[in-house]
């Protein structure tokens, strides 16, 4: 059995699905109620910062996918990972973030380190999935769209190979049910191609079908606009990347096509399959 957890998520949900469709037992935990999960798959409500409560969401797995993405420091990743190891887990799929190898002194990803060292210590057979920037982070942009017709973002014209979350659940997939294939492996997963704002910016004006004004913020107006939702070393964390990414940053992986056998899916594919959201 696969234990998903976060999977009610970006990544989480397409995962549980792809597992599902391919005859596993999947049991997706989530910190809330869960709808629409295909049929067969249980679901097991709890919190990964409640250490009592691990037995219980690891209980029965052969194999966990550990996403912990919006969490933070409430976590404890040696406490998180012993429990899978008593729990009688025999292997980990970690969802890290590229940012974990190119910003190592970055505080932001400090509990992403400790548990890749926590999961590789485990004496488990692991894998590490380390996406760059996700396709989806574009949704921050729909009401803009939807409302006004325009995006207001810094760095317009700085590219990034941004990955669709699907093809990170796709190369989960993957690696859940083929372990002896890639057990001990870290993959840096992107998208087929770096793509700025603007050219996002122009791809959703193609799935909406109408004009989309691209506005350029300043850093400072955009450090206060995200400084409402995230906490400050988070903020400085994105608009570094954003603004001044590193040539391992900037570069296509190979890792999806590797894992998949296809290449990734472009960032307009994701806006068209997301356009629902912005029209």
């Amino acid at each position: 059995m696969i234990v998903v957890t976060g999977a009610t998520g970006n990544v989480g949900r397409p995962l549980v699905e792809l597992l599902a469709a391919a005859g596993e037992k999947v049991t997706a935990v989530s910190r809330r109620p869960a709808d629409g999960l295909p049929a067969g798959v249980t679901h097991r409500q709890g919190d990964l910062a409640d250490v009592g409560g691990l037995a219980g969401l690891f209980e029965g797995a052969e194999a966990v996918y550990l996403l912990v993405a919006g969490l933070g420091d409430e976590l404890d990743p040696r406490a998180i990972v012993t429990a899978a190891v008593a729990a009688g887990v025999r292997r980990i799929v970690f969802q890290s973030s590229q940012l974990v190898g190119t910003r190592t002194g970055s505080v932001s990803h400090d509990v992403l380190r400790a548990f890749e060292t926590a999961v590789r210590g485990s004496g488990l057979d692991w894998t590490v999935l380390r996406p760059g920037g996700f396709a989806s982070n574009a949704f921050l942009w729909a009401e803009q769209v939807r409302s006004a017709r325009t995006v207001a973002a810094p760095f317009g014209d700085v590219a990034l190979p941004v990955v669709d979350p699907v093809d990170i659940a796709g190369v989960a997939a993957e690696v859940l049910r083929d372990p002896a294939a890639h057990a001990g492996r870290t993959y840096v997963l992107t998208g087929p191609v770096a793509v700025s704002p603007r050219e996002q910016v122009r791809a959703l004006a193609g799935v909406v079908g109408a004009p989309v004004a691209f506005v350029a913020l300043s850093a400072s107006e955009a450090r206060s606009q995200l400084a409402r939702f995230l906490p400050e070393e988070v903020v400085d964390g994105m608009l570094s990347v954003m603004g001044e990414p590193s040539a391992e940053e900037q570069r296509v992986s190979s890792d999806v096509e590797r894992v998949l056998g296809r290449t990734p899916r472009p960032f307009a594919a994701w806006a068209e399959r997301n356009a629902p959201a912005f029209t």
